[in-house]
């Protein structure tokens, strides 16, 4: 079991106001070179992402940590041990998108902060990102697919967006209709 608590809008039937709070909180960005408290912010996400089979990527902002930085697996998306290949995933500090490319595609999302919802969610299939590594050092990547996918939505994190925010169509479990109906309903 994981030892960082990931932050969630919801938790059973109630609402976590603090939680929600920080999560639609945008992120500051983390001066380079690296600070001792940049260092231990990098580290901790790091911890946090490779203790969790469930996740193909994970911010900052929802392990409470109000910096711009991310975790994501680059490939290897269905297999359940993400430390097994350092290759397999990427930390980013300070990224954002300077180019995205293609007609956005519709995808069914899941969030670890928006438990057992699904939303539909256009995004495109192509982007470059610039940032830094996890060293300090400035990286231009480009991401395709599912990974592009993925990036995209962690770089919502850091602004505050959460896949609740999309006009896409909802997928609820069935025994939870009602409250995530009256969720929706208050949004």
């Amino acid at each position: 079991m994981s030892h960082h608590k990931v932050l969630t809008l919801w938790n059973g039937d109630q609402l976590n106001e603090e939680e929600t709070r920080i999560l639609r909180t945008p992120c500051s960005e983390t001066p380079v070179p690296f600070n001792a408290e940049t260092k231990r912010a990098i580290r901790t996400l790091a911890e946090a992402f490779l203790e969790r089979d469930d996740a193909v990527g994970l911010a900052a902002p929802q392990i409470g940590i109000g910096k711009r930085i991310i975790a994501f697996r680059t490939r290897n998306f269905d297999e359940k041990d993400p430390a097994a290949r350092k290759e397999d995933y990427e930390i980013l500090v300070n990224p954002r998108i300077t180019q995205k490319r293609g007609e956005p595609i519709i995808g069914e999302e899941g969030c670890l902060s928006c438990p057992e919802i699904r939303v539909e969610i256009s995004r495109h299939p192509e982007i470059k990102v610039r940032a830094c590594d996890p060293e300090g050092k400035k990286v231009s990547k480009r991401y395709l697919d599912f990974a592009a996918r993925v990036v995209q939505h962690e770089l919502d994190h850091l602004d505050g967006k959460l896949i609740v925010d999309y006009d896409g169509s909802v997928f609820i479990p069935k025994k939870r209709q009602n409250f995530f109906e009256k969720f929706f309903q208050d949004k």
